[in-house]
């Protein structure tokens, strides 16, 4: 028999009384993911880096079905990147979401395929990629006009392409 020392008991007991007592999360509640420690860039045909962005990334389906949901506090300089395991026609939707957005769509060599602008907060129009994609980044309403970023760009980061 293995005795086990009193700071070896506690430890689990009180983190799951931690857990209980927070409660569940609330399908209202946004979602918020760490921030990656890698930026992502988008390059411009010409080679020239166009913007750089601070990341939330979604790679999980629980994720990418939150996303930028009942957020209102993402910061100018950060976006959230959408992960897919493959390319695929992508369909996104502002429901629930009560900021306005430019939706940018990549296939899966981060070369951006379309992108949608200023997007309507609460919306359930599809929003489609209009060709296969693997990647989506969303980002403040007004980014990819005031940065020059569009169809042709390229995303470059390390979640991107990777296996």
């Amino acid at each position: 028999m293995v005795a086990l020392s009193f700071r070896t008991m506690i430890v689990p007991v009180l983190l799951l009384v931690v857990a209980l007592a927070a409660g569940p999360v609330r399908a209202d509640e946004p979602m918020r993911l760490p921030v990656d420690a890698a930026a992502l860039d988008v390059i411009g045909a010409d080679g020239e880096t166009k913007a750089r962005f601070d990341l939330e990334i979604a790679r999980t389906g629980a994720e990418r079905a939150r996303g930028l949901m009942h957020r209102t506090d993402l910061p100018e300089d950060r976006a959230m990147l959408f992960v897919f395991d493959a390319e695929a026609p992508r369909s996104f939707w502002m429901q629930n979401t009560p900021t306005s957005l430019d939706i940018i769509f990549a296939d899966g060599a981060g070369m951006i395929v379309r992108v949608a602008e200023r997007t309507v907060p609460f919306s359930t129009a599809p929003i489609r990629s209009g060709a296969p994609a693997q990647y989506v980044l969303e980002v403040h309403a007004g980014t990819a006009e005031r940065l020059g970023i569009a169809a042709g760009d390229r995303l470059v980061h390390p979640a991107i392409g990777a296996p």
